[in-house]
C-alpha cells in the first residue's frame, strides 16, 4: 500500500491510512494537513484482541501512518471535492481508496479487498468506528475548553458567580470523570475505569437539561417587550445570560465527551460484540444533543432578531438605545455560533445594522412612527410636531 490511502468515515470524523508518505501526500494536495491530527493504529490491537483469523490482518493494519480529520462543513467539501466515499455495510461508515498516478496525483480506486484494508473484516471496521468515534469525542470536548477560554472574559462578576455554583453542583462527577481519564492516558484497566466514572452521568445530564430549559424560557422573555427603551435593558440582561448558559453547556458537553470515550473503552473490553451498536448509539445520541441546542438557539435568535427590527423601526427618537441593542444583538449571535462550533452546527444569519438616522429620517414610516410616539406624548397635534420638529433639528444640527 506504499501509494495507495485508504479513508474511512463515520460521518463526525475520516481517517486517512497509508504509508506516512502517502498520507502526508494526499492530506497536502487538499489543504487539509493543518487540521489533521496523528492517529495511533496501534490501539486496534488492544480493542480487537489477537485471536489467530485477525491477528494478521490487525497487525498488518497497525504499521501503517494514520491521520484523523474532524470533519467541518469545509474538511467535508475537501474530501467531496477529491472524490467523495462510498458506503459499507456497516451503518454509518464510508470508505474509498486512491492510488497514485503517474504525476503524483490521487485518483480514486475500487474498494480494495486485501488484508491490509480497513474493510476487510467487520470485526476490524467496528474498531475502526469506535476508535474514530473516541477521537471525534475528544476533538469536540477539546474545542469545549478553548470556547470557555474565548468567553470568560464576557461574563460579569453576578453570571461568573452563578456559573460557579451550577458548575458546583458537577463538581463530584467532573473530578471522577477527570481522574479517570488521567487513568486513562496511562494505560488505565478499561474496567476499573469505567467502575469510577457510572454514576456520573446522570448530575451532568440534569445541569444540561435545566440549562436548556433556561435558554427556552429567555426566548420566551425576548417576545415581551415592544418599546426601544425596555428591550434595551432586556438585549443587556440576555446577552449576559446567553454567555452564562452557554459556558455551562459547554462545560457539560465537554464532561460528558469524555464519559463516553470511557465508556467506549468499556464496552470495547467487556462486549466487543456490541462494540458497533453501542457506537451507532453514541452517534445518535450527541445528533439529539445538537437537535435539542440548535432548537433553542434557533428560536432565541429568532426572537432576538425581531428586537433587531423594533429597534430599526424607532430610529428617530431612539437612535441610541437601537445602537446599543443592535450591539447586544450581534453580541449574543457570535457567543452562540462560536458555541456551535465544537458542534459542527452552522446557522446561516447575518450581522444586523442599525440604520443611520438621516436615512431613517428618508423614510415615511420612520417619521410616521416617530410622529405617533411624540403625540402620544404631547397634548396636542400641533405641540407633538413641534416636539418632533425639535427633534428633528437638533439631530441634523449633529
Amino acid at each position: 500500500m506504499s501509494d495507495e490511502v485508504e479513508i474511512v468515515s463515520d460521518g463526525e470524523g475520516a481517517l486517512v491510512v497509508g504509508s506516512n508518505k502517502a498520507v502526508r501526500r494526499f492530506l497536502k494536495q487538499h489543504g487539509l494537513a493543518k487540521v489533521a491530527d496523528s492517529f495511533d493504529l496501534e490501539r486496534l490491537r488492544k480493542t480487537l484482541g489477537v485471536s489467530s483469523d485477525l491477528l494478521d490482518s490487525v497487525s498488518t493494519i497497525a504499521e501503517q501512518s494514520a491521520m484523523y480529520l474532524k470533519l467541518t462543513p469545509e474538511s467535508a467539501q475537501r474530501l467531496k471535492d477529491a472524490g467523495g466515499l462510498m458506503s459499507t455495510k456497516t451503518k454509518g461508515i464510508s470508505h474509498a481508496m486512491l492510488g497514485k498516478t503517474g504525476d503524483s496525483s490521487m485518483k480514486w480506486l475500487q474498494v480494495d479487498t486485501k488484508a491490509s484494508s480497513l474493510v476487510t473484516n467487520p470485526a476490524v471496521l467496528a474498531g475502526v468506528g469506535g476508535l474514530m468515534s473516541q477521537a471525534a469525542q475528544q476533538a469536540e470536548a477539546q474545542e469545549f475548553r478553548e470556547f470557555l477560554v474565548r468567553i470568560e472574559g464576557k461574563l460579569d462578576d453576578v453570571r461568573i458567580g452563578q456559573r460557579n455554583a451550577i458548575f458546583a453542583r458537577m463538581h463530584t462527577a467532573a473530578g471522577q470523570i477527570e481522574d479517570a481519564q488521567t487513568l486513562r492516558e496511562n494505560g488505565g484497566d478499561p474496567r476499573t475505569l469505567w467502575d469510577k466514572v457510572q454514576g456520573a452521568h446522570a448530575a451532568i445530564i440534569n445541569v444540561q437539561e435545566e440549562t436548556l430549559l433556561a435558554l427556552g424560557l429567555l426566548a420566551d422573555k425576548a417576545q415581551s417587550d415592544d418599546k426601544p427603551g425596555a428591550i434595551k435593558r432586556a438585549t443587556g440582561e440576555i446577552e449576559q445570560e446567553v454567555v452564562m448558559h452557554l459556558a455551562v453547556l459547554a462545560r457539560c458537553f465537554e464532561l460528558e465527551d469524555q464519559f463516553r470515550i470511557i465508556e467506549l473503552d468499556h464496552v470495547m473490553a467487556t462486549a466487543p460484540d456490541y462494540l458497533e451498536g453501542h457506537r451507532q448509539g453514541v452517534t445518535e445520541n450527541r445528533d439529539k444533543r445538537r437537535g435539542a441546542v440548535l432548537g433553542k438557539t434557533q428560536a432565541l435568535m429568532q426572537r432576538l432578531d425581531r428586537y433587531g427590527a423594533i429597534a430599526n423601526e424607532n430610529i428617530l427618537l431612539h437612535s441610541r438605545a437601537a445602537r446599543a441593542i443592535v450591539k447586544s444583538l450581534n453580541a449574543t449571535a457570535e457567543s452562540i455560533e462560536s458555541f456551535h462550533q465544537p458542534l459542527g452546527v452552522a446557522i446561516a444569519r447575518e450581522d444586523i445594522s442599525a440604520l443611520p438616522w438621516r436615512e431613517a429620517w428618508r423614510d415615511p414610516e420612520q417619521r410616521k412612527t416617530a410622529g405617533k410616539e411624540a403625540g402620544q406624548k404631547a397634548l396636542g397635534y400641533g405641540t407633538a410636531a413641534a416636539g418632533l420638529g425639535l427633534v428633528i433639528v437638533k439631530r441634523l444640527r449633529k
